[in-house]
């Protein structure tokens, strides 16, 4: 049941045995169909199948992006070493940029753990995109590629000579002291500008240099810069997962629907996340963010039995804690992170609302009502809803279609077609009050109940003529009419000349639109068949010989004119015979 509830998110899924163990951590782009994946068939590689077997239950943390998936998949298998992760169990790192600490600081690519001094930027799932980047900036700045130690004292000593990267002017010398250090400073913050994300200069230079080599036809190397470019644009310069200058801190962000409030807890040690939970409270007495994010951490070093020193919270807790440092961040690593957190936060709501109404379908039939009510001001739940289009073309063969939703989905038997007989010419108004007041008219006469919310597809035009027709009616007060024009899904009450906007995401716009698009639809068809089968019988109308029989058994058959017309003399004979397929044939050419 829980995978059937997967969201199809990027993330991380970590499988547990019978004793609580976790024995497998892998990641997903697609986390639903990618964990489906173990149990819908029998697996060729036998230790899958060995594995699925000893799966007992799961648990996953959703992240942005599938490059943020593989970095919390590398630090939780380094974490917990999961038995089934065979080949990641050595514990291969990945390839991270360094900037020195230096007089005139390096710029390099390596696999080593992060040592204190240097700044490192990473890690790169992809050693081909840091190669690129290196390459790159090294392209843009004249940077030192040497390893010497250069200090003041060497260059005062004349210690190191200029090598071949100076004459081919990739370098400015910093062995001799031909840059000073405050100079070459400045090309070294705009690379960690770079390597902080903002890599909008080096898609400038790869642009304007693609454009160049083009311009003087040198078209494999501008093409050799367009793959540089093309690394550059998928390249994350630093995950929001694993950050070297984050260490050991805990982020808490919170969620609230109604009634409930969701606290998520993440935990990173050494700049990874290796724990996540999601905390759920009822909240009665409208307790605040600052009370719930009180209660959470208790609860957290409670159960965890430690006590962090910086905590990454959206608001500052209303309970002091000593030695605690409480971050409320605004931008960068920190951030992002507070992002994740409620990510998870939200993820969490969903997933046990969806359980809830898989459980009970009902339930959400109910809620997404009761949202109707509460957006639409309704008295009572819209159980039963019609919605009414018009349809034309360019006043030929005028009709209506009243499409029926009962308890939020489509009642088909309960569909109604309206040709319209009253109005002359292409008056959408009239129209919508004529059909309006038939099929009212009739239920009333019938003693049929009438819905609770009657939506017209249109404006405020087609509204004012269906308050005009419920008020002839006298079932003004007792059905709820609103108008739903088609620009910018802008609602319109009766009497209020100031639209209602819904949420584009709400549910209850979500119906209305699909009540609208269904009227559409079925309206556009059954004005099709019309207008098809009009023109058919007014061509065959038109042939000496063909009676009312044999038109309305060649409409049966062949539906319309473009069909009867490719038909050949065979088909047509064995539909009214040799004789009436002779007449029809000669009829059609000479028409």
């Amino acid at each position: 049941m829980k995978v059937g509830l997967l969201p199809d998110s990027p993330g991380v899924y970590m499988y547990f045995d019978s004793e609580g163990k976790i024995i497998y951590v892998g990641k997903a782009k697609r986390l639903k169909r990618r964990v489906s994946s173990y149990f819908n068939r029998v697996h060729s590689v036998a230790r899958t199948n060995v594995l699925v077997r000893n799966i007992c239950d799961l648990k996953y943390i959703v992240v942005d992006s599938e490059e943020d998936a593989l970095h919390l998949e590398n630090s939780l298998i380094k974490e917990y070493k999961p038995r089934y992760n065979v080949l990641l169990k050595d514990d291969k790192s990945y390839p991270w940029i360094c900037v020195t600490n230096e007089l005139y600081p390096r710029v390099f690519l390596t696999r080593e753990t992060p040592s204190k001094g240097a700044k490192y930027y990473g890690p790169y799932s992809n050693v081909g995109v840091a190669r690129t980047v290196i390459e790159l900036i090294r392209e843009l700045y004249p940077i030192r590629t040497c390893r010497h130690v250069i200090t003041q004292e060497a260059i005062d000593r004349h210690k190191i000579g200029l090598c071949l990267q100076y004459h081919i002017k990739n370098c400015m010398g910093c062995c001799t002291g031909n840059i000073t250090p405050d100079e070459y400073r400045k090309f070294i913050d705009e690379i960690r500008q770079i390597l902080n994300g903002n890599t909008q200069q080096l898609c400038d230079f790869l642009v304007d240099e693609m454009g160049r080599l083009a311009g003087e036809l040198k078209f494999e190397e501008a093409q050799i810069v367009k793959e540089k470019y093309d690394l550059v644009e998928k390249y994350r310069a630093k995950s929001v997962i694993v950050s070297t200058h984050i260490t050991d801190v805990d982020v808490f962000a919170v969620h609230r629907d109604d009634k409930n409030a969701y606290i998520n807890y993440l935990h990173l040690r050494n700049g990874s996340i290796v724990q996540c939970l999601t905390l759920e409270y009822s909240v009665k007495m409208e307790e605040s963010d600052e009370e719930l994010l009180s209660m959470a951490i208790a609860e957290i070093i409670a159960k965890f039995g430690r006590k962090p020193k910086e905590i990454i919270v959206p608001a500052v807790p209303e309970t002091e804690m000593s030695g605690v440092l409480f971050t409320v961040p605004r931008i960068g690593d920190k951030k992002k992170l507070m992002e994740i957190a409620l990510k998870n936060a939200k993820q969490y709501m969903i997933d046990k609302l969806a359980r809830s109404e898989k459980l009970n379908p009902q339930q959400r039939t109910m809620r997404v009502l009761a949202t109707m009510q509460r957006d639409f001001r309704l008295e009572v739940l819209p159980r039963h809803i019609e919605c009414f289009d018009n349809s034309n073309m360019q006043g030929t063969n005028p009709v209506a279609s009243c499409v029926v939703f009962k308890d939020a989905v489509p009642s088909k038997k309960d569909y109604r077609h309206f040709n319209i007989k009253t109005v002359v010419g292409p008056d959408d108004f009239a129209s919508m009050k004529e059909v309006l007041t038939r099929r009212y008219t009739r239920l009333m006469t019938e003693g049929e109940e009438l819905p609770q919310l009657v939506i017209v597809d249109g404006g405020k035009g087609q509204l004012s003529a269906a308050v005009e027709a419920f008020t002839e009616m006298g079932i003004r007060g007792k059905v709820a009419l609103v108008g739903i024009a088609k620009r910018l899904e802008e609602i319109y009450f009766p009497g209020d000349s100031v639209p209602l906007y819904i949420d584009k995401n709400s549910e209850s716009l979500r119906v209305v639109q699909r009540l609208r698009d269904e009227a559409h639809r079925f309206g556009i068809t059954h004005h099709r068949n019309r207008r098809s089968k009009g023109q058919t019988v007014s061509v065959l109308d038109g042939i000496k010989g063909v009676g009312e029989i044999t038109r309305n058994t060649l409409i049966k058959h062949f539906k319309s004119l473009k069909r009867l017309r490719e038909a050949d003399e065979k088909e047509i004979s064995s539909v009214v015979g040799k004789a009436k397929a002779k007449i029809i044939l000669e009829g059609l050419k000479n028409l």
